[in-house]
């Protein structure tokens, strides 16, 4: 049941006001994808606003990952697959244990498939999950709610930071409640949605944006990355094998055939690097 007050909350909030555009469905192809792409222009500029934040918070993040932190996302529907997605490219990308940031989603699993009812209105869940982590203080938990109104999302941070652990979050509303909770509240203010309310828009685009500062910097400072090369990616597949390849002729002058052997030896860029220096010590 929806109070009369929980409803004027929600019809107050920026993300929640009317779309500036009317009548969609009598817009041409070309109409709606300009429109879109002209909303979409207002993004960025609301991003960089936040980049203050965004800073604060991730010194912090990577203080305590240097100690063995972890970082945990909390989010449900498309805030809650963004966290999820994020944290599943890491691995891949900067050759870190898939433990290192996890992305939990209120429902679980099956709801980056599906919705899951009434998922995200139960706020005892999250701190239960966090706790099946054997969460502690070097921890971090964000919590990425577009209107910052998410019970799942702002029980979990609220509860994680009464526990001593640092807390953020990534929402598209100012003063919300999600932002009230955290310690390190991130605000991108994109405005209303193109399709009134459908937050998979620029909010969700604007998080996606934020979540990738957030983690590329964290890597960056945990020594994952050199110069500007993915050194520690896993090597996964042909593509990436090739490309670690040319890593290794552009660093150590190596031909093709010398540099992939030693690549698959070795089983990572960095690791090919410093076994190969190792070896041909003057």
């Amino acid at each position: 049941m929806i109070t009369k007050a929980e409803d004027t909350k929600f019809t107050l909030s920026i993300t929640e006001s009317p779309s500036q555009f009317k009548n969609l469905e009598k817009m041409t192809i070309k109409q709606l994808i300009t429109a879109i792409n002209e909303e979409d222009a207002k993004v960025h500029v609301a991003v960089r606003e936040a980049l203050p934040q965004v800073e604060a918070l991730v010194v912090r993040i990577v203080e305590r990952m240097k100690q063995g932190g972890r970082v945990f996302y909390l989010g449900a529907g498309t805030s809650g697959r963004l966290g999820v997605l994020d944290a599943s490219e890491l691995p891949p990308t900067f050759g870190v244990p898939d433990n290192l940031v996890i992305g939990l989603i209120a429902g679980g699993d099956v709801a980056l498939r599906k919705a899951v009812e009434n998922a995200e209105d139960d706020p005892l869940r999250a701190w239960e999950e966090l706790k099946s982590f054997n969460i502690n203080q070097k921890d971090t938990v964000i919590g990425i709610a577009a209107s910052g109104t998410t019970p799942y999302v702002i029980s979990g941070v609220e509860t994680a930071r009464k526990n001593g652990l640092l807390t953020g979050c990534i929402t598209c509303n100012p003063g919300s409640k999600i932002a009230q909770v955290a310690e390190f509240p991130i605000e991108a203010i994109v405005g209303p949605e193109f399709i009134t309310g459908s937050t998979r828009l620029k909010a969700g685009t604007a998080q996606k944006m934020i979540l990738n500062m957030i983690t590329t910097t964290i890597m960056i400072k945990l020594g994952r990355v050199k110069g500007n090369k993915m050194v520690n990616m896993q090597l996964t597949n042909s593509k990436l094998i090739i490309r670690g390849t040319r890593m290794l002729m552009e660093e150590l002058g190596l031909e093709f055939d010398d540099a992939q052997e030693l690549l698959i030896r070795c089983g990572s860029v960095k690791k090919a690097i410093d076994a190969w220096r190792s070896e041909n010590k003057s």
